[in-house]
């Protein structure tokens, strides 16, 4: 896939608690990942041995090395090559036996990998550690749609009513009033938006919450929906990876603050009902690719978050799962 803005941006792969002491194989903009553990932390290479181009997420990890299930070379966790069983005794590693290597990081309970020589910050989400909230992580979801339509179809407010109908919105509610879209530190944020639930998060308490959405990055969204008269207050983070063309994979991270006593099952079910409410929608759309050239389909005022949304993905030069501005065109839009 293309080295885009989207290369140098942090993706979530798999679950902390999935990846324990074997590597595991992931998927990062079309380039096969592996994945492991050891006493120095998590680490991510290219998923080929640099000897016979093995998947070296098929080995396995012996004395916090990586070792190649096909001839044993054995990487530590910079990628260098220390050892090779069929070398005779005294005879130099070759220099270029070594792995390439990919920036990682465990945070929020999920797994990191950054592909890029420049990567940006980790994303903020100060409610995951918070006194007085609790986060249960959802998915993974797999999806065959492209990242961007699987964000844009999270900030669109007005197909609540319809594809959620009876859940988060109500046919006879459809109205989006207008809102505000501000750019503040760096990301998109939206004034309440309030829209009538029957059962906003399962427990079948309904009424006006008011939704603020936020766009982190091209990949990251957010909302926080809180009731006027109550301090109860539900976060939801989603988090995509592209994978590869049409084949992204989903996370999100629910935090509230209320119900701490319960289980997250019932919170984390409900949400898995509304994500595959959803998935049949966001896979049948057409084009695959998000078009940024806004004249490409119709909006309305409802939609001045995803048009907003389309408009930084095109100022951030992001290609991957979309369709840009033709260059002649863009260059009249920045005269302009």
């Amino acid at each position: 896939m293309l080295q885009d803005r989207l290369w140098n941006e942090w993706h979530p792969v798999c679950k902390a608690e999935e990846l324990l002491d074997e590597p595991k194989q992931v998927f990062v903009l079309g380039e096969r990942i592996a994945i492991f553990r050891n006493e120095k932390g998590v680490h991510a290479f290219k998923d080929l041995c640099i000897h016979r181009g093995a998947a070296l997420s098929l080995g396995k990890v012996k004395n916090g090395r990586l070792v190649c299930a096909y001839h044993a070379w054995e990487y530590d966790c910079v990628g260098a090559c220390v050892k090779i069983p069929a070398l005779p005794e005294g005879r130099a590693i070759p220099r270029k036996a070594k792995a390439t290597v990919y920036h990682c990081e465990e945070y929020l309970g999920l797994i990191w990998v950054n592909l890029g020589d420049d990567p940006a910050p980790l994303i903020s989400y100060p409610e995951y550690s918070m006194e007085g909230y609790r986060t249960a992580i959802c998915g993974p979801y797999e999806v065959k749609a492209n990242a961007p339509r699987i964000i844009e179809n999270f900030l669109d407010v007005s197909h609540l009513m319809f594809v959620h109908e009876g859940l988060l919105g109500d046919e006879d509610h459809a109205k989006v009033v207008d809102y505000k879209v501000d750019f503040i530190d760096n990301r998109f944020i939206t004034s309440k938006i309030p829209v009538y639930q029957p059962n906003p998060d399962g427990r079948s308490k309904g009424g006006y919450a008011n939704y603020v959405y936020e766009i982190l990055n091209p990949t990251t969204a957010r909302f926080t929906k809180t009731t006027d008269g109550s301090d109860d207050a539900l976060t939801i983070l989603l988090l995509v990876t592209q994978e590869d063309n049409e084949q992204s994979k989903a996370y999100m991270l629910l935090t509230r603050n209320y119900d701490l006593d319960m289980s997250d099952q019932p919170f984390i079910d409900f949400q898995d009902t509304i994500f595959y409410q959803d998935l049949d929608i966001v896979q049948s759309q057409k084009p695959e690719l998000l078009p940024l050239d806004l004249q490409a389909e119709l909006h309305l005022k409802s939609d001045a978050l995803t048009i907003s949304y389309r408009r930084w993905l095109n100022e951030l030069g992001v290609e991957n799962g979309t369709t840009p501005i033709p260059e002649e065109k863009n260059k009249k839009l920045v005269i302009k």
